[in-house]
């Protein structure tokens, strides 16, 4: 499977996992105040659904760098430097990572041998829960291209959300930077 088929499955799967909880909820509130009745599992529904979404949504979210991060300093050093804080940060993630993977797979492990279901749904919680290792694993596999860029020196950290700078490209005109704002904000600051 080719990378941006792999990303558009991915997004799908992101996209409807959040249309079935709207749906569901907006639902259950419906059925809930106007008939006073409800769906006894749609809590714990859409639960399980919210973990699946957060664990796909971390990998997704190293992938596109909408993942918040501290890096004011960092951006300070030279490239050179860059990338070893980089690499380090990646290390560090990975570990974290490879912990809680194996704590995932040990938990889930267990909850399949106990032959525990979930309370509302009569399917095995082990099922629900593999939301866990497999967003851990595809964690991992971006970690690990991410480590690959920055080795190859196409990236010289993480990717990371940069809120300041995305806020004042919205007011930047093309061929205007910093230094020569453009002039809806020349007329804000009263130049």
């Amino acid at each position: 499977m080719s990378g941006k088929t792999f990303e558009r499955l991915e997004e799908g799967m992101i996209a409807l996992l959040l249309a079935v909880m709207t749906i569901l909820t907006f639902v259950q509130c419906i059925m809930r105040y106007a008939f006073n009745a409800g769906i006894p599992w749609a809590l714990e529904a859409t639960s399980y659904m919210f973990g699946w979404l957060i664990f796909l949504g971390i990998s997704y979210g190293v992938k596109k760098g909408s993942h918040i991060g501290v890096d004011v300093l960092v951006k300070k050093l030279p490239v050179g430097a860059q990338k070893v804080v980089g690499m380090l940060v990646v290390l560090l993630c990975l570990a974290y990572a490879g912990f809680v993977l194996y704590g995932a797979i040990r938990y889930v492990s267990t909850m399949q041998i106990l032959g525990v279901t979930a309370e509302d749904i009569p399917v095995p919680r082990w099922i629900l829960l593999l939301a866990i290792p497999i967003g851990l694993v595809l964690l991992i596999g971006r970690l690990l291209e991410s480590a690959w860029l920055i080795l190859s020196g196409k990236l010289t950290g993480m990717r990371l959300a940069d809120e300041a700078r995305e806020a004042i490209e919205q007011f930047t005109v093309p061929g205007e930077g910093p230094e020569h704002p453009p002039a809806q904000i020349k007329r804000s600051l009263g130049q």
